[in-house]
């Protein structure tokens, strides 16, 4: 049974890696808004705000613990995660494997792909050796999958397929951003012009997006889709705040992409241990989570710090 204090960390730390993993989305939310009538974007910041709070990180969750256990059905899945008969609990731990090796695959070939691939600043000294070498990423994600596929198969051939169908839903995501970023490149330096109703769309997209990251990092704290709702909700909200408040000012923190991303590294790796039976504390995601991104917090205000002086 989670205890009270436990409930708190968890949400704390769902809080802060949405919050952190969601940047990227904050920088361009805040760039396309700019083009936009005070009309559109006051309607966005509401009602966007709700979509992204209710609609996709409300709603994924929710699908996710569905597709793993069509046996309980779409209402049965939404009505699971608020029981407490220990058929139904039973039901949802058996499906976790599944769930939570889909997930780890997914978060590594995300780390992997910003480590070899994403142009950074280098909070690390390995960083910069691993970007110069960025056509090795294909080549560490195929290993790195076809390796979990391998002890999978011996283990459950169903956490085999969550294997690969973590990794198509990297390749496929990937794939939608890498457009938003020529899109949002078009629409701000090219001047084209797009109705405010069009931009709002484009930025639901992307929200929709950005938001798998952090749904699918959120199993590494807790199965309890309720807590994720609520801890990825408020971390939305942050962002939100980040978008028409202080974006600029968190722009000159460079490292916390850095801190998001060793975040997402090692949410991964404990929900693939995880899946393969490793028994985990509930406190360990949130603690991790938090040294990491303090560290990068603090070598970015460092930096800060030493150019403005």
């Amino acid at each position: 049974m989670v205890d009270f204090f436990s409930i708190i960390l968890i949400l704390l730390g769902l809080c802060a890696f949405e919050t952190i993993s969601s940047i990227d989305n904050a920088v361009i939310n805040a760039e396309v808004l700019r083009t936009m009538s005070q009309r559109a974007r006051r309607w966005f910041l509401l009602w966007g705000m709700l979509a992204a709070v209710f609609l996709v990180r409300g709603l994924l969750p929710w699908i996710i613990i569905w597709w793993t256990n069509p046996s309980l059905g779409f209402i049965g899945s939404l009505t699971a995660t608020f029981s407490s008969d220990p058929a139904v609990i039973e039901a949802v731990e058996r499906s976790a494997p599944l769930l939570l090796v889909g997930g780890g695959v997914f978060l590594l070939l995300l780390f992997f792909h910003w480590l070899f691939m994403e142009p950074k600043y280098y909070g690390l000294h390995h960083e910069k050796f691993f970007h110069r070498h960025s056509v090795w990423f294909f080549a560490v994600a195929s290993v790195i999958l076809a390796a979990i596929v391998w002890f999978t198969l011996k283990k459950d051939p169903l956490m085999a397929f969550g294997a690969v169908l973590g990794s198509t839903a990297f390749f496929i995501t990937h794939g939608f951003k890498e457009n938003a970023e020529k899109a949002e490149h078009e629409m701000l330096h090219k001047h084209e012009s797009l109705s405010d109703l069009s931009k709002i769309l484009y930025l639901e997209v992307i929200d929709a997006t950005f938001s798998i990251d952090g749904v699918l990092g959120a199993f590494a704290f807790t199965l309890s889709v309720p807590l994720i709702l609520l801890g990825n909700g408020l971390g939305a909200l942050v962002v939100r705040q980040m978008t028409v408040s202080n974006i600029e000012r968190i722009k000159k923190y460079k490292y916390l992409k850095n801190g998001a991303m060793y975040s997402v590294l090692a949410l991964g790796s404990i929900m693939i241990a995880d899946s393969f039976g490793v028994h985990i504390p509930e406190w360990v995601s949130p603690v991790v989570t938090f040294g990491i991104l303090g560290y990068f917090f603090w070598r970015s205000k460092k930096e800060l710090v030493v150019e403005v002086s």
